[in-house]
């Protein structure tokens, strides 16, 4: 499934009420459905003894994925989450757009008028604002070469623990949407994959954790480089070199849709999926996930020791390498400037684009 957040474009602006749906296709062409409408619709339209009517009968899908994830547990008191799951959203989902599938394969039209047309629908984040988002540096690659570039050797503890910082998760934009240059001489991108949490999880061994992943998508780590080295110099960073934008998108994509790009098993599994980064059409970042040191599944167990992660919890990857100009410049630039396009692209994961644009 490829899950997203959209609005829809009308005449004179767009609608400011953010809905939650999926990318699917019908008959060749990639269209959106709003997954609460297609629930109503199959409420008042599918007789009782319809299959597909059993299995969506007591799930509605609510207008945002955040919310539609934690319908799938109860509340949570003091802190501590109710694990015992109520029903799979995501298992839900599944059958919401099978319903669609098969309706597309009996009466096309009426599956067409259910879905809107592609470019009628402006993708926000899958999530626009996450619970929290944990940046974590699990390529060897990208930490090699950095550090190279300082003249200083790979450093050992790295290999004993993946480490992580916490980004801005209310600074989260879309693909598409212009970047304001912050105050920063040295402005940067980084090519990353992220994941969100889809069930609440504790104390979590890596063998199990690829289970409480809901989807990857896209990230834009955006960085001042400047305000970044003088953070790290005094040791408690980065921090304000990461606070002003995270790009995520284009669409959140379950694991479904890659298993044929996975090899290993459990702690293990990775994808083998081309990651790519573009400078005003140029070429300039080419990395493939299958090269991550650190899976996401040991991201996510060691992210959840002592502490509960929850639905709506962003796990990034950090920087493939070669995924940055730190990397590619050797950290000298010429950095990004007003004007500059950036695209990153993740194979099955899509596109995000985002035009960086003056502070007036």
């Amino acid at each position: 499934m490829k899950l997203v957040t959209y609005t829809i474009r009308r005449l004179g602006g767009y609608g400011r009420d953010d809905r939650f749906g999926a990318l699917v296709n019908i008959g060749g062409e990639e269209r959106v459905v709003s997954l609460p409408d297609l629930h109503r619709w199959a409420q008042r339209n599918l007789a009782p003894s319809d299959m597909h009517h059993r299995q969506i009968s007591n799930f509605a899908p609510s207008n945002s994925l955040l919310a539609t994830l934690d319908r799938g547990y109860g509340a949570t008191v003091f802190g501590e989450p109710d694990l015992i799951p109520t029903f799979d959203p995501l298992a839900e989902v599944r059958a919401l757009l099978t319903l669609l599938a098969d309706l597309a394969d009996d009466d096309k039209e009426r599956a067409w008028q259910l879905t809107i047309d592609r470019g009628r629908a402006t993708l926000l984040p899958p999530l626009p604002r996450p619970r929290s988002l944990r940046d974590f540096y699990a390529f060897r690659a990208h930490v090699e070469t950095a550090r190279r570039n300082r003249g200083l050797p790979m450093i050992e503890e790295w290999f004993q623990a993946p480490a992580f910082y916490f980004s801005n998760h209310q600074a989260v934009i879309a693909s598409s949407v212009p970047l304001r240059m912050p105050q920063t001489s040295a402005l940067d991108y980084e090519l990353e994959v992220a994941c969100v949490v889809g069930r609440p999880g504790r104390n979590l061994t890596a063998e199990e954790a690829g289970g409480y992943i809901a989807g990857y998508m896209i990230m834009n780590d955006w960085s001042a480089r400047d305000v970044q080295q003088v953070e790290m110099k005094v040791g408690l960073g980065p921090a304000k070199a990461k606070d002003f934008a995270t790009t995520l998108g284009p669409a959140l994509v379950t694991a479904d849709e890659l298993a044929d790009r996975s090899s290993g098993v459990g702690a293990e599994e990775r994808y083998d999926l081309a990651m790519t980064a573009k400078v005003n059409g140029e070429l300039r970042s080419s990395g493939n996930m299958r090269d991550i040191h650190f899976s996401f599944s040991q991201l996510l167990a060691h992210a959840s020791r002592d502490v509960w992660l929850y639905p709506g919890d962003v796990i990034a990857s950090g920087t493939v390498g070669s995924g940055c100009l730190l990397e590619l410049t050797a950290g000298r630039g010429p950095w990004l400037q007003a004007g500059d396009v950036v695209e990153l692209e993740i194979e099955r994961l899509g596109v995000i684009t985002n035009p960086v644009v003056g502070n007036e």
